[in-house]
């Protein structure tokens, strides 16, 4: 049960050593790993979170709004492991296993499945580029 699927922003901007975000997530397949990287001197936000590519170059950052969250989790161990999901308009979605289990990528929910019933909601489908 415990994994998570996050969007990655940022992948319009350039990084420092000009590689390009967006052309490493068409690089990135289903199932690579991923690392998290804390970025503490940040200037924008000292809670940003760096997300790299299997290639080690950076593909954007997760959501400020899941900043601490994710910082949380990663000072108390609880991320067991990343991975690159899938690609998005704003850049990648990554999927995070939690405590003690590794990511796997999700299965599609059957077409026939009413979205919430159970309280819970299915991972959402991404177009393809």
């Amino acid at each position: 049960m415990p994994q998570l699927s996050l969007i990655i922003v940022g992948a319009d901007h350039p990084n420092k050593d000009k590689s390009n975000r967006r052309s490493e997530t068409l690089w990135s397949h289903p199932g690579e790993e991923v690392q998290l990287v804390p970025e503490p001197k940040n200037p924008v936000d000292p809670q940003a979170v760096a997300v790299f590519s299997a290639r080690g170059v950076q593909i954007g950052y997760v959501r400020g709004e899941q900043c601490q969250l994710i910082r949380s989790y990663l000072s108390r161990g609880r991320i067991t492991g990343a991975i690159f999901q899938d690609r998005h308009d704003k850049g990648a979605v990554i999927r995070l296993g939690l405590d003690g289990e590794a990511p796997t990528l999700p299965d599609l929910p059957p077409e026939s499945a009413p979205d919430g019933q159970d309280g819970f909601y299915p991972d959402p489908e991404y177009d393809d580029f």
